[in-house]
């Protein structure tokens, strides 16, 4: 964010449906209270009416851009009394600044009402619409006053009711980012001599007398206690889920690393650039006492051999395993350092180089070359990557006029028969076929994932002859998308186009949207591990982490031959939570590997399930992952705040029954702020 820009923060107070009577007559008469960062602004009264509309919108600033996502805002409800009595409770909601949007991705959210404690009497649902702007700074002080006095007299004829309804505002102007550094890079060879591969409560009750209650501050915001704590909580958590280090490897075995990290050479006093590279040599396979790094060069190619390189040694550098620092995180990361590389016949040549003793807890580990990968980097390397947001895009379609059908079949057909065929990427639908004039009213419903599709391709076709009476694409980004079942989507007629000798074929009747209100099943609905909406207003805050060490497997069973006779298996595992996969590192030839990785997951609902699968890696030879077996862990059955370490047996189904393929060791930690 610029340094002459700041945020404002609009929240629409839209309508309450089915509210509690609060008056005494069967009806209540409510008004909106929220508060933002230690600002409050109220709505409007509407008296008498279990259903209100105000439709308001109440501004607020937003102090600091970088942490609005761990603020908290806050909507009370209210009877209004007039008399002098206190105000009776209506109901409350909280949502947390990570569903805020900007502006032009805001959709109304209808949002149950909540109580403020376990005798509150409370129902209904309020409708809000959440999103942010950004508007350049304040002016200095000189271009203010000029600017006032040109502005004087339309200040002037400002009604009075609009300047008092007006809300005090404060300008601040956001710190400017870090500058961003980049770091040149290169590429060498490393190798050793030897190495062998609660519940909350908020006491704050407004003045009914008041139209516009003061100002909540800061400090009187943090005396009520409860909310302070929440945010607090959900901070934690989120630098927690954040920090992958900072779990210190806690769960799994602590397996010592040798990394080299090659930064750059300098040849002959010039820098080519090339990629940096760190590589990772497993410490307890290491057979010798000195490091050695060399740096080569590709001159040309070979005159007897043309399609193979001549390369030449630049030097060699040299290092004392004994003497190697060791550095373990939070610690930071080792310098690197110019070495001056001994060759006999070239001088003058350098190498920048960082050699530390780590863990797999080091930074460097997820990037770095393993020594034990064979060279197979790509197909071997741990990897984390998330699923695509998924939509449901729903497709009614309602009926089609004036189509230009073909000649020949409305003689052969006395009532041709027709029907609407969609394709949205690899997904294609029918509806069922009717005669011409004729509605369908049908749904046809798809899967969409971010990025979408440019065009859903929407066609009419002859039932009689399977021949296209014409087409329209329908560009999906100007789908409208709704989160509730509230909003009715307006429906658009389309041209059809039957090619280029017939660019009007007709048209049709649709109604599309992208609905977010929805969680998309991407998996069993028994062993699913995402419950959320997709549309990120309706998302809430997670409960708690989710701590994964991945230790090892024992007497693994061969599953693909190497050599002739003798069987092999290179194992990995991966594991899959909401939309978080992750992929540990292969281990070549092993039937008793250790991974010893951990992983970290936010939790947002406790009803889920952790699924881990064990596959041989196959991909490196040109052929298929072949599955080892699945283990499968609700959330449910775990105490929060403990430790569960077991080894589950691995089981696949063959065509002689079930096999037993050996085990997997795992660790499961699930921390609960509640």
């Amino acid at each position: 964010m610029a340094e002459n820009c700041t945020r404002k923060l609009i929240v629409e107070i839209c309508n309450a449906n089915n509210l509690m009577p609060k008056d005494g007559q069967g009806t209540a008469s409510a008004y909106a209270i929220v508060d933002f960062a230690g600002q409050r602004r109220r709505t409007k009264t509407k008296f008498r009416d279990l259903n209100p509309v105000w439709d308001e919108k109440l501004e607020f600033l937003v102090h600091d851009i970088g942490s609005m996502a761990s603020e908290i805002l806050e909507i009370n409800l209210y009877n209004d009394k007039k008399i002098g009595k206190r105000s009776n409770f209506l109901g409350k909601i909280k949502l947390a600044g990570t569903v805020f949007v900007s502006a032009g991705a805001e959709s109304l959210v209808y949002y149950s009402l909540e109580k403020r404690s376990v005798f509150s009497q409370v129902k209904g649902e309020i409708g809000v619409k959440i999103f942010y702007v950004d508007e350049e700074a304040a002016p200095t002080s000189a271009e203010q006053k000029e600017k006032t006095a040109e502005e004087k007299p339309p200040e002037e004829e400002k009604p009075a009711e609009e300047n008092k309804e007006e809300a005090p505002k404060e300008e601040e102007k956001p710190n400017p980012p870090p500058p961003e550094s980049s770091n040149p890079q290169d590429a060498v060879a490393a190798s050793t001599s030897e190495t062998n591969p609660a519940p909350e409560e908020e006491n704050n009750q407004p003045l009914a007398n008041k139209e516009e209650p003061p100002t909540e501050t800061a400090k009187d915001k943090a005396e009520t206690g409860k909310s302070t704590e929440l945010i607090i909580n959900n901070l934690e958590l989120r630098s927690l889920s954040g920090d992958h280090n900072r779990m210190g490897y806690d769960l799994v075995d602590p397996m010592p690393f040798l990394y080299v990290r090659v930064v750059k050479a300098k040849v002959a006093n010039k820098e080519p650039a090339c990629p940096l590279h760190v590589f990772a040599f497993d410490k307890e396979g290491l057979n010798s006492s000195s490091l050695e790094v060399s740096v080569w060069t590709e001159e040309g190619k070979n005159e007897e051999a043309p399609s193979s390189l001549v390369e030449s040694c630049l030097g060699t550098v040299s290092f004392d395993l004994q003497e190697m620092p060791k550095r373990v995180p939070p610690d930071s990361p080792l310098a690197p350092q110019w070495y001056s590389l001994e060759s006999e016949s070239e001088t003058g040549n350098d190498v920048m180089v960082a050699v530390w003793v780590g863990t797999q807890a080091d930074e460097a580990f997820q990037e770095a070359w393993q020594s034990d990968s064979g060279g197979l980097i790509p197909e071997t390397r741990a990897k984390v990557y998330l699923s695509p947001k998924l939509w449901y895009l729903r497709l009614t379609v309602i009926q089609t006029q004036d189509l230009q059908l073909d000649l020949v079949s409305e003689a052969k057909v006395r009532s041709p028969e027709i029907y609407v065929k969609a394709l949205l990427g690899a997904q294609l639908f029918k509806t069922s076929r009717t005669e011409v004039g004729s509605a369908w009213n049908e749904d046809l419903v798809f899967v969409a994932a971010e990025p979408f599709e440019p065009f859903l391709v929407v066609k009419v076709e002859d039932a009689s002859n399977r021949q296209s009476v014409g087409d329209v694409k329908i560009h999906v980004s100007s789908i409208d998308r709704r989160t509730d079942d509230k909003t009715e989507v307006k429906s658009r007629w389309f041209n059809l186009i039957g090619g280029e000798n017939k660019p009007y074929a007709g048209r049709i009747h649709v109604r599309v949207c992208l609905e977010g209100g929805y969680h998309v099943l991407d998996e069993a609905a028994h062993v699913t591990s995402d419950v959320r909406a997709t549309a990120k207003q309706l998302t809430k805050p997670p409960i708690g982490l989710l701590d994964v060490g991945i230790r090892g497997a024992n007497n693994m069973l061969p599953v693909k031959t190497k050599d002739g006779p003798c069987g092999t298996t290179d194992a990995y595992v991966v594991a899959k939570y909401g939309p978080k996969w992750i992929r540990t590192r292969t281990i070549l030839d092993l039937f008793n590997p250790r991974w010893n990785e951990q992983y970290t997951w936010d939790v947002y609902d406790p009803c889920t399930v952790l699924t881990i699968g064990v596959f041989d890696n196959g991909r490196y030879k040109g052929d298929k992952d072949v599955s080892i077996g699945k283990v499968r862990i609700r959330l449910s059955t775990l105490d929060t705040n403990k430790v569960y370490r077991n080894s589950y047996t691995l089981t696949v189904l063959s065509p002689d029954g079930v096999k037993k393929m050996g085990e997997i060791e795992i660790a499961i930690r699930f921390c609960c702020s509640s």
